[in-house]
Parts: structure tokens; sequence; C-alpha cells
């Protein structure tokens, strides 16, 4: 990573400010305040890996507000913001719910209206996430912001792992590389979150998360040409008949949702210069298809060329 700023050599009076301007610049407008009155210290350190954004933040006693006002003055950029607490203890508000962070734990917050607390010696990761793929597996942000995960075993500790890993290797990753590992850890914080949602869960939420509950089985699992509505509804527990129903309250068919998933799959790795080596026959078996005829016949169906009519056209369209 490389350092945005360092306030050691700064004049002591000027370092806050300074640390101001900087995150303004990085982050967008903030509403920030030193909650101490000795000397303010600290590090902004960055990396962009592929299209995600790695900031790397050690501060104490900072209090960072994202207000209406503040919102306002914003690029509205469909982004979330996901904190790995590496070090110390932080407090996160937003949406109603309050999450203290300890070393090891990670939350998300969205772009509305939240806090953010440092503690002493706070060090963080801070990972600018986009939206849509996390809302189409998880459903409304609401549903997941201030929700700690990570320090209870599960997908936490690997979610830190592999980001730490990633900035400290990235600058030896060809772009394509770099842009696959940003979507492994994004599929890392899913799956975290996922964890979590699944823990006790308000009432009027049950049904909302048993629906990203096998959004996130049907993820982990598209390989499977067995996989069907039944399977998932036992692998979720519960019965094929109420979860038909609940993805139809969200205007879906269960079995429409797993092929386009699949196809959403292929499509990827067609496009992907990284994966031109993989037949196409392999694409079609790994991304569920147990015949590659009935995988070109839906592939065309939808996006309106062969399987290696898109992988030429993609190719082309590659700086």
């Amino acid at each position: 990573m490389h350092t945005v700023l360092s306030t050691r050599e700064a004049d002591k009076t000027a370092r806050f400010k300074l640390w101001r301007e900087v995150l303004y610049d990085r982050m967008g407008p903030i509403e920030l305040s030193h909650l101490c009155d000795e000397p303010f210290e600290g590090l902004i350190q960055a990396a962009d890996v592929g299209s995600l954004r790695i900031t790397r933040i050690r501060e104490s006693r900072v209090r960072s507000e994202i207000t209406a006002d503040t919102l306002r003055r914003r690029e509205r950029t469909q982004t979330v913001f996901a904190l790995i607490q590496l070090a110390g203890r932080s407090v996160n508000i937003q949406d109603g719910r309050e999450a203290v962070q300890t070393a090891g734990e990670i939350v998300v917050l969205a772009d509305r209206p939240n806090v953010h607390v440092s503690g002493v010696n706070d060090r963080s990761l801070v990972l600018e996430l986009p939206i849509a793929p996390l809302e189409r597996m998880l459903g409304p942000t609401r549903h997941f912001t201030a929700l700690t995960f990570g320090s209870r075993g599960g997908t936490g500790p690997l979610v830190r792992t592999f980001f730490e890993e990633l900035v400290r290797v990235h600058e030896k990753l060809p772009a394509s590389s770099a842009e696959r590992m940003a979507g492994v850890g994004i599929d890392l914080i899913m799956a975290g979150l996922a964890e979590r949602l699944a823990q006790e869960v308000p009432r009027p939420l049950h049904g909302t998360v048993l629906v990203q509950r096998a959004k996130a089985y049907v993820a982990a699992n598209l390989s499977d040409p067995n996989l069907d509505p039944p399977r998932l509804a036992a692998a979720v527990g519960v019965s094929l008949r109420r979860l038909q129903e609940l993805f139809h309250e969200r205007g879906q068919h269960i079995s429409d949702w797993i092929w386009q998933r699949r196809l959403d799959a292929a499509v990827e790795r067609l496009a992907d210069p990284g994966c031109a080596h993989i037949p196409i026959g392999h694409v079609s078996y790994g991304s569920g298809f147990a015949n590659q005829a009935h995988f070109a016949r839906r592939f065309k169906a939808r996006y309106g060329l062969s399987p290696s009519a898109y992988r030429t056209a993609a190719r082309t369209k590659t700086p």
C-alpha cells in the first residue's frame, strides 16, 4: 500500500485539519472531530485492487459522521463501506443499531447517515464495495448495516486474513487477477454477512433472511447440476412451498433465479481474459449445466449470441 498521509512530520497544530482534508478527498464530505486534547496522530495508506478501493487507517479518538448535509454534497457512488477492525475498539451507529467493534470484527455501513467513533490506537481496513451484488444476494442494506461479524469463527477470520494478504501482494498481480481477487473478497464479505443474518433474526425479517440464505447457498453450489428448488429448500430448512411463496413475494421464481445465476457465472467466465483457455464445455459444467446443448440454448436465448461468439466479442472489446 502507498502512504497517502502520515501526520508524524506535520506541525502538531495543523495535523487534524490536514487529516480532514485528505479524508474528504479520499472518501467524500464527512464531519470529523477529535475527541481529546492530545496532539493528533494518524496514518492513511491506500491500495486499489481491481475496482476495489482499500484504505488502511490508524487514528485515535475521532468521531466521523455522515449527515444529511454531507450526503447532499457527496457524489453518490453506489458503494457501501466494510470496516475490518485490525486493532483497538470502535463504535458504529446506523439504521437504529449500534455496533461495538473489537479486533477481528467486521461491520458494513451504507451511504446513509451514520456515525463511527474510533477508540485509542484504532487501526482498520476500509473497503469500498459495490452495493449491487450485496443487495442482490442479501436484500436491502438496512437489514445488515451496523451488524458485527467475524469474531466467533466462521468466515470472519478468513475475510481479515484474505484482505491483509491481498494488500500485501496486490502490486504483483496482473490487472485481470487483481479484479478476480477483488471479486473473491466481495464474495467472502457477503458470505460473512449471510452467516451473521442467520443468527437471532427478528421475526419481521425472518422471511427475508431465509431468501438470503437460499441465495447464498445457490451461489456456493452453482456447479452442482443436481441443485434444484426441492434440494435448495431442504438445504435452508424450510418446505418447498414456503420457499416458493417467499420468492414469489419478491417477484421471482426459484428455478428461474437459479438458472439466471448459472448464466451470470458463465458469462463472467467467458468475458474474463484469464479464463480464455477454458473450453466452453468446462464453463458450462462449472456453472451447473449438465448438458452443453442445454447451456448453449439458454445462453443464446438470454444474450443473443452463442457462448463461443460471446467470448469472441468480449475479447475484441478488451483493451
